[in-house]
């Protein structure tokens, strides 16, 4: 690929092995394992802590949640930001963060936001369950997904909704905008990395550098000159030859969650907080692993 992200040099990779442990990302979610051998070089994170080098990606944005973390979200349309359905659920208790408990930040930069605004609904996808036990079948961040529908719209010249492409695919060179751990007031751009693998679920495994805090991060590929989201980052996982990120190809699985909001479809817009906490396995103190082997 000739150009980058926004006029950015465009991505390099190389192809790794195998995933072999899923690792949640949320801020608030678990302590990393144990590093494997390194990936092969990628392009390191560059900060985007100045007017002029976050300019064209006001629309990714903090999401706090509940004053106990944050997440990362990208605004897809004026009043919707797309993140990972696992940022809104309490990692202790199961339960659904109510939504008034939830902000966006556009383009959060040391200190100071483009836009704030609150969440008037949030909807999950439906095959999404936070309290199930980790399978074999990576359902888990198959559909790890969320939208969220702001109080109001944001419509400013600088914050630039992206365009989302449904079907990236094993070879395809992205990037990644994200907050995270050590860096939560500046959005960090990481312009060269590569989709490893996907599997017939749409699971993505990408060569991309995530920490806690960028559950939700979006995963930019290029069109016609332009980033497009392909993905939304939702866990980080071990392979024999290191840390690798993980995500979904969208598609269906969004037109499923904007018909749900559309709709007002309760089934899918809130989850009871009892049912959530229904068979919730409790984390100590200290953190603890959720991990699937495919």
């Amino acid at each position: 690929m000739g150009a980058g992200l926004a006029g950015i040099t465009g991505f390099a990779g190389r192809t790794r092995a195998a995933v072999i442990a899923m690792l949640a990302l949320c801020l608030l979610s678990f302590a990393p394992p144990a590093m494997g051998p390194a990936l092969g070089q990628e392009s390191a994170l560059r900060a985007l802590d100045t007017l002029q080098a976050g300019r064209d990606w006001a629309a990714v944005g903090r999401l706090n949640i509940g004053g106990r973390g944050f997440c990362t979200g990208t605004l897809i349309e004026p009043h919707l930001v797309l993140t990972a359905a696992h940022c809104l659920y309490d990692r202790t208790t199961g339960a659904r963060e109510e939504d008034a408990n939830v902000s966006f930040l556009a383009g959060w930069r040391n200190g100071r936001a483009d836009a704030v605004r609150g969440v008037r609904r949030s909807v999950v996808h439906p095959d999404y369950n936070f309290a199930a036990d980790p399978d074999t079948t990576g359902r888990g961040v198959a559909h790890d997904l969320a939208l969220l529908e702001l109080d109001s719209p944001i419509r400013l010249a600088n914050v630039v909704p992206f365009a989302v492409r449904s079907e990236p695919a094993a070879g395809d060179v992205v990037g990644v905008v994200s907050y995270a751990r050590g860096r939560s007031d500046v959005p960090s751009l990481q312009e060269q990395c590569r989709i490893l693998q996907r599997d017939v679920q749409g699971v993505l495994a990408m060569s991309c550098t995530v920490d806690f805090g960028a559950s939700g991060a979006p995963v930019f590929a290029m069109r016609q000159g332009r980033p497009e989201i392909v993905s939304v980052v939702s866990a980080k996982s071990q392979s024999q030859y290191g840390e690798v990120a993980l995500g979904m190809s969208l598609g269906a699985r969004l037109d499923q969650l904007r018909v749900a909001l559309g709709r007002g479809d309760a089934r899918f817009i809130r989850v009871s907080d009892s049912a959530a906490r229904d068979g919730t396995r409790r984390m100590s103190d200290g953190g603890g692993a959720r991990f699937v082997r495919p």
